[in-house]
C-alpha cells in the first residue's frame, strides 16, 4: 500500500490513475511569446523590422550601403517630409513612424516598444492600445508638420514610443502609483532629444497626444462608444492641423 493524503492507496490504484490524467498541452512559441510580450506590439516590431529590411534591400539595389538604409529610394518615398506632406502626400504622417535610421536607432525603439508597448497592451487591450500607438505618432508627425524645418526628413517610431510614455505616466497619476520612475526616464529622453539630428518636436508631440489620448480614455470608462468618437475627433483635428496649415509658417 502508498500512502496517500488520506488514508492509503493500493499500487495498481495509483498506476491506473496516473496512466488517466493528461499532460498539460503546451502552445506554440509564437503563441507564448504573444500571450507574454502582447499580439499588437508584436505585430508592430515586426512591420518596423521588415520595412528595415525592405529599405535596405532598396539602398543596396540603389548603389548604397544596406545599412544605410535611409539613402533608399522606399525611405525617401515614406519619411515625412514636411514640404512633401504639403504638396499632396499626407501618407508620409504616419509612415514615417515604421522607418528607422540606422540598425542602432530601429534597435532601440523596438527595445522601447516592446517594454512599454506590451505592458499598456495588458492594461489597455489591443485596440485601444493600437489606437493609442497612432493617434500618438500622428500627433509627433503633426508637431513637426507645424514647426519643423520643412526641408529636413523625418523617421521613426519614437513620436508613438514617446505617446506610450506619456499615457503611462497619465495612467499611473490616476492610480496614485509612484511616478518618480517615470519622470527620470522622461527627463533623460527629453534631454536626449536635445541632441542634433534627434526630432524634439516629434518627441513632444507624441507626448502630449498620448497623455491626451489616456486623459480621454480615463474620462470616457466604460463608454466605448464616447471613447471611440473622442479619438475620431482628436485625429480630425490633428489631421485638420497637420494637412491646413503650410508649413514653415509657424514658429
Amino acid at each position: 500500500m502508498i500512502p496517500a493524503s488520506v488514508g492509503f492507496q493500493c499500487p495498481a490504484c495509483v498506476r491506473e490513475g496516473a496512466a488517466t490524467v493528461r499532460a498539460p498541452r503546451r502552445g506554440s512559441g509564437l503563441r507564448a511569446a504573444a500571450s507574454r510580450w502582447g499580439t499588437v506590439t508584436l505585430t508592430l516590431i515586426a512591420i518596423n523590422v521588415v520595412m528595415f529590411l525592405v529599405t535596405a534591400v532598396s539602398a543596396g539595389l540603389a548603389g548604397n550601403a544596406p545599412l544605410e538604409n535611409y539613402r533608399s529610394p522606399v525611405f525617401a518615398d515614406l519619411s515625412q517630409y514636411p514640404l512633401a506632406v504639403e504638396f499632396g502626400e499626407p501618407w508620409r504622417l504616419l509612415t514615417a513612424a515604421f522607418l528607422h535610421i540606422g540598425l542602432l536607432h530601429l534597435a532601440l525603439n523596438m527595445l522601447a516598444l516592446l517594454v512599454f508597448g506590451s505592458e499598456l497592451e495588458r492594461q489597455l487591450g489591443r485596440w485601444r492600445y493600437l489606437a493609442l500607438y497612432l493617434v500618438a505618432a500622428l500627433g509627433g508627425s503633426t508637431a513637426i508638420q507645424l514647426l519643423g524645418d520643412p526641408l529636413r526628413p523625418v523617421a521613426g517610431a519614437s513620436t508613438a514610443i514617446y505617446g506610450l510614455l506619456g499615457a503611462l505616466g497619465v495612467f499611473m497619476v490616476v492610480r496614485r502609483q509612484d511616478v518618480r520612475g517615470i519622470l527620470v526616464l522622461l527627463g533623460i529622453n527629453i534631454f536626449i532629444s536635445f541632441l542634433p539630428g534627434v526630432s524634439l518636436l516629434g518627441h513632444l508631440g507624441g507626448l502630449v497626444t498620448g497623455a491626451a489620448v489616456a486623459g480621454l480614455i480615463v474620462l470616457t470608462r466604460r463608454r466605448t462608444g464616447l471613447q471611440a468618437a473622442g479619438l475620431a475627433v482628436l485625429v480630425l483635428v490633428l489631421l485638420a492641423l497637420a494637412l491646413g496649415v503650410p508649413t514653415g509658417t509657424v514658429g
